[in-house]
């Protein structure tokens, strides 16, 4: 297996939300008395008037999926945690359990991790009194994480590959979509972030986690190409972590035995 690029585990990973319609009651008093469908209008009503669009404030963003992809030893292994079978806080902690070890830290990659992500795990966190205490450590406790830690935009700890491309806000941020279409890589199939709520209250979990799971893969393949561009990967490791992640993905199997990826594989060997 190559390794040629990092030592350290790497963790790739996306969340996915639906707006908590309960915390908003708390916020807006005049919401109190309506049921979730109408505290839902009018909240989006209300965010309209205030922001000109309807994307919720982060903290009013309830996590009700988390995928990652985490590698370790060449080994790859994508998940989801989803709100049809943990808590908001069970969902947290389980992810939270990636930065338990000092030991074993991962390089953590994101798209967009800095503008949303880590600010919307930041805010539903608190809500329980959930602790990641080296997710934030700056080098207080562990001398070594001054110059290395997740929280710096410029350390290499946590890459948010939409702050690099764009270099640190400098350019305009582009969506990851346009990204990975541009360099032959599926993103966005049948599914995008409008449609979360939907497929929540539709109870189709599976649809949901396959969907986050495939902005996951996006992240990673571009990252590859990252590590190509900036000398971190030579074409030949290059060559093998892309083979690598397609023989991984066709192996990831469902019940039925076939790809649980089929769509991402098939939009990907045919670009």
């Amino acid at each position: 297996m190559s390794q040629a690029f990092s030592s350290d585990p790497i963790l790739v990973f996306d969340i996915e939300t639906v707006a908590d319609v309960d915390a908003a009651r708390r916020i807006y008093p005049q919401l109190a008395e309506l049921n979730d469908a109408d505290t839902l209008s009018a909240l989006t009503a209300i965010r309209i008037q205030e922001a000109g669009h309807d994307f919720m404030r982060l903290p009013l963003q309830r996590i009700v999926c988390i995928s990652a992809l985490y590698i370790k030893d060449g080994i790859f292994s994508l998940f989801s945690l989803t709100a049809d079978k943990f808590s908001e806080e069970e969902i947290l902690a389980k992810f939270f359990r990636a930065f338990n070890d000092i030991e074993k830290l991962p390089k953590l990659i994101s798209w967009n991790g800095s503008g949303f992500d880590i600010p919307v795990l930041i805010y539903r966190a608190m809500q329980y009194d959930l602790a990641a205490p080296w997710l934030f450590e700056e080098g207080e406790r562990i001398k070594n994480m001054r110059f290395d830690n997740y929280v710096n935009r410029f350390h290499t700890r946590h890459i948010d590959l939409m702050d690099r491309f764009s270099q640190y806000g400098a350019s305009r941020r582009e969506a990851m979509d346009v990204v990975a279409s541009l360099y032959g890589l599926p993103g966005k199939t049948d599914v995008d972030g409008s449609m979360v709520g939907e497929l929540v209250s539709n109870n189709d979990w599976q649809t949901l986690s396959i969907y986050c799971e495939s902005d996951v893969m996006n992240t990673w393949l571009i990252y590859l190409r990252w590590l190509r561009l900036t000398g971190q990967l030579s074409l030949p490791d290059f060559a093998v972590w892309q083979q690598q992640s397609r023989d991984y993905l066709t192996k990831f199997t469902q019940a039925d035995g076939t790809p649980r990826h089929q769509a991402f594989l098939n939009d990907w060997l045919n670009s």
